[in-house]
This record gives structure tokens, sequence and C-alpha cells, in this order.
């Protein structure tokens, strides 16, 4: 299917791997201009290089470093789209941590902050530096990562459910604001994903559990996600597939959604 997004310009942060690494391929693939962001520089300029193999034809691949818990490298990167693209017609949000876990009681206010800082006021920030330049175009796509956790909330994720819950909401307040000037605002809701994230949390379960990765990821799905209906975890290039559709022509009547690709994971009809 063609997107009809030849041409266009994407930033993606969370850039270096998993979700966000896998919508910049599939973007390129499709003749997407790339500015690739991450923290950490030398992770991000090998994932621009994996980028560049799938670009056509003249479109570029930029790698800009950026901490979206600061404001001013999150300006910078804004300025960079702006210096090379004349600015970006696509957001891709992908940065975000798990932050602490454990018994609601045992967690801090910096292990809430620290979550807020990253989970949802990096959301804040990116959207803030970027939606004037697809105002300026007239035409913008964001979407937005929220998670199974905003709607199934697992206990011992207290301050990533709220977090991510609250992209949801801020997802549907953009995407009103907006839309009037063209701009496209949705999120998407992975389950049990295969990212570098869940990868420490599996190797963490395994060595608690005194076990293989393998078998801690077998107990994990058993007891801790049984609703998974397809029963395995999922992809990032799955979650990618819809992430490069929601940033398409193809989604021009598709704003302040929450689409969930979650195997099947939560459990009500209407959540």
């Amino acid at each position: 299917m063609d997107l009809k997004i030849n041409g266009k310009t994407a930033v993606i942060t969370g850039g270096d791997s998993g979700m966000g690494l896998a919508t910049a391929k599939l973007l390129a693939s499709e003749g997407v201009n790339i500015i690739l962001s991450d923290k950490t520089d030398k992770e991000l300029q090998k994932a621009a290089e994996e980028v560049r193999e799938f670009a056509i034809k003249e479109n570029k691949v930029i790698a800009v470093t950026a901490d979206v818990t600061k404001n001013e490298e999150v300006l910078q990167l804004a300025a960079r789209a702006k210096e090379e693209f004349g600015g970006v017609n696509m957001l891709v949000h992908c940065a975000g941590i798990r932050g602490a876990a454990g018994d609601f009681l045992s967690l801090s206010d910096e292990d809430w902050y620290k979550s807020i800082d990253v989970d949802l006021m990096g959301a804040v920030r990116v959207c803030r530096a970027f939606i004037p330049q697809m105002q300026e175009k007239g035409r913008g796509r964001i979407v937005l990562i929220a998670s199974e956790n905003a709607l199934q909330p697992y206990q011992e994720e207290s301050p990533y459910n709220a977090c991510k819950a609250g992209i949801i909401n801020l997802t549907k307040c953009l995407s009103r604001a907006y839309s009037k000037e063209g701009l496209m605002i949705n999120c998407v809701s992975p389950a049990y994903v295969a990212t570098p994230m869940t990868e420490e949390m599996m190797v963490q379960l395994a060595n608690k559990r005194g076990t293989s990765k393998d078998k801690a990821i077998e107990w994990f799905l058993e007891n801790k996600r049984p609703h998974i209906a397809v029963d395995r975890r999922g992809q990032a290039e799955e979650v990618a597939s819809v992430i490069a559709f929601l940033c398409s022509e193809r989604a021009s009547y598709v704003n302040g959604s929450n689409y969930r690709v979650d195997g099947g994971s939560v459990e009500s009809a209407f959540g």
C-alpha cells in the first residue's frame, strides 16, 4: 500500500532501538526523511546507519542526540529539523522508561518525578516544540506511545500506569486543539513487546527466579500477562506498522484515537 508520504520528514524520539528504530526503518522505506533522536550518540549513530539501508533515492537520515527531560535539548532538536528540512511533517514520540516499580507505599516522590519527567513531560516537551512547525506547513501527524498499562494497570507499575494514561488524555486534548489546522494526533498502546526495556525486565526476572530468560518469559506470559490472546510477545515491527499508517495520508480521518497493539491483552472490550 502506498502511504503517500514520500518526501515528507519525520522526527522519531527514542529512535536508537525498539519501536522507534523499527518505525524509522519502515518510514524510510516509504521515502520519508528521518531525524532519529535519542540520548546516547554511539548507539544512535549505529541505529542511523541501519535506517539508511532502508532509505530510498535522495532521502536523508540524520541523527541528533537529545534528552527529552531537558527542554533546551528538545528545542535544539526542533531547530535542527528546521535547519535541515524546513520543519517536520511527522512526530513519533517513542522515548520512555518503565521507571520505578514495586509496592505503591515503597515508591518515593523522586521515583514518581522521574517517570513523570520522562514518560509524560517528555511528550509535552516534544509536542510543544514541533507543533508550531506543523502549523506552518498546514499539515502534521503526531503519534505518541501509550501502553496497555493505561487501560489495564498493573499494581506494581503505578507511576508508569499513570503516565501512560496521561498520554492518552494528552493525545485527545491536542487532537481537539489542533485538528482544524491540519494536524492529526493519535496514540498507540502496545502490550508486551520485545524491546530493550522488556528485555531488561526479563533479565531481572530470570535472575530473581534463578532461571533462564526464555523460562522467565514463559512464566511472565502465564502469570503476569495471561490475557494476551496470541500467547507471545509482540514484535517492534508489528507496532511500527500501525504507527506508519497513522503517519500516512491513509489515516486522514483518524484523530484523537488510541490504537491498541496488544495481542488481545486488554481484557475489556471497551478499554
